[in-house]
């Protein structure tokens, strides 16, 4: 039987690093994953460019039943510090936007950065590789696996959530935490795009692809960013944002027009330029091909000219622009939810070191906690900060 101090279950984000921080500390430690290749979320992330982290995260930028949970490790390995890293390594890098930060050339910098780390730091990596049972032991944990018996004086819980399940996401890091006696904050699939009713749907048919700025709020939490049209519903930035703040039956209100004030914008076209077709005048304020949609919609005719219409009908229309409210039928759940949202209940967990306060010498890292965070790289800077806080004492 094999005996390690410490076995690193999913060779993700967070495991790949608590891995090398505890083999720099001499440990001896197994990485254990039932891929056939390691950290295929980083591979694909940020478009297969990974948005490694964000400049600007702070504990603000994350969703969980405890939010002060996140504060202790996202001080101890900041978006600086796993930048450093970066840059000793020599991977290209640019700032997209506000913070964000993604490889010049390719997600696969960031996985070779961390594999050739793990080596150097002594710990052995095994893929295509199941667990079958965790018990505790007297001096540890013993491991039921498909490459044969394990034991280990500590054991990292890295397996992630539920999202993307073709790339072989599962509930293992929750049924684990069940056995152990750990509760779960509900989990529901986030960043995720929105699906629309049949009604909607139809009245939408035609405007997939059509993108544009929108302001985004369910309750009182707002985003402003990219919107996008598709044939099931919304997606873009700002809606995969608010997805994570939202619940079933809540409606959601969009400004589709922000920072302009379409009531008093359309008024002055009908003074200025009467004479201007709604289709043209409304052109001018949203693209073309929803323009005319929202003039349907509104059950207007496109080619009337501005001046003709009563005011009654063009503030109606500007209510629509500005303050367009609607339910969304659903989400497209986990299959293409970024991430998962709930998980582990942070307060059976040490927020120093992501111990379980209930069986000492287990942790849960990244995840599958319940800390969720925005859209941008904050996710990927709670993967390096939770295993790192984890690889310091494991």
């Amino acid at each position: 039987m094999q005996r390690f101090d410490c076995v690193v279950l999913g060779a993700g984000a967070a495991g790949l690093m608590c891995a090398i921080e505890a083999g720099r500390r001499g440990r001896s430690v197994l990485v254990i994953d039932h891929a056939a290749k390691p950290a295929e979320k980083i591979r694909i992330s940020g478009g297969g460019k990974c948005n490694f982290t964000h400049l600007k995260a702070t504990p603000k930028n994350y969703i969980s039943e405890n939010p002060h949970f996140c504060i202790s490790a996202l001080k101890r390995f900041t978006p600086w510090d796993f930048l450093d890293r970066v840059i000793r390594r020599g991977i290209p890098y640019y700032e997209k936007s506000e913070g964000q930060l993604f490889c010049e050339t390719s997600a696969m910098d960031i996985i070779k950065m961390l594999l050739d780390d793990l080596k150097a730091a002594g710990g052995q990596l095994r893929l295509s590789t199941s667990v079958g049972g965790v018990e505790r032991t007297d001096d540890g944990f013993a491991l039921q696996t498909s490459g044969g018996p394990i034991t280990c004086e500590k054991l990292v819980v890295a397996t992630g959530g539920l999202s993307i399940p073709k790339m072989g996401a599962t509930g293992f890091a929750y049924d684990l935490a069940r056995q152990f006696g750990h509760g779960i904050v509900e989990t529901r699939p986030a960043l995720v795009p929105f699906t629309l009713g049949p009604d909607w749907q139809e009245a939408l048919s035609g405007l997939s692809g059509v993108s544009i700025e929108a302001r985004v709020s369910a309750g009182k939490t707002v985003f402003s960013d990219g919107f996008l049209f598709t044939h099931r519903g919304l997606s873009g930035p700002s809606i995969l944002q608010i997805s994570s703040y939202w619940r079933p039956g809540q409606a959601v209100t969009i400004d589709l027009c922000p920072g302009e004030r379409a009531e008093e914008w359309l008024l002055n076209r009908k003074r200025s330029r009467g004479r201007q077709s709604l289709v043209t005048a409304l052109s001018d304020l949203l693209p073309r091909r929803l323009a005319e949609r929202w003039i349907g919609i509104e059950g207007l005719q496109a080619e009337s000219h501005v001046a003709d219409l009563p005011n009654a009908s063009l503030v109606k229309m500007a209510a629509a622009i500005n303050r367009w409210s609607l339910t969304p039928m659903g989400t497209e759940g986990y299959r293409t939810a970024e991430v998962t949202a709930g998980g582990i209940d942070t307060s059976e967990l040490s927020s120093q070191t992501l111990e379980s306060r209930l069986c000492p010498g287990l942790h849960f890292i990244g995840e599958c906690v319940d800390v969720t965070g925005w859209l941008g790289g904050y996710n990927f800077q709670w993967a390096w900060a939770s295993g790192w806080a984890a690889g310091q004492a494991v």
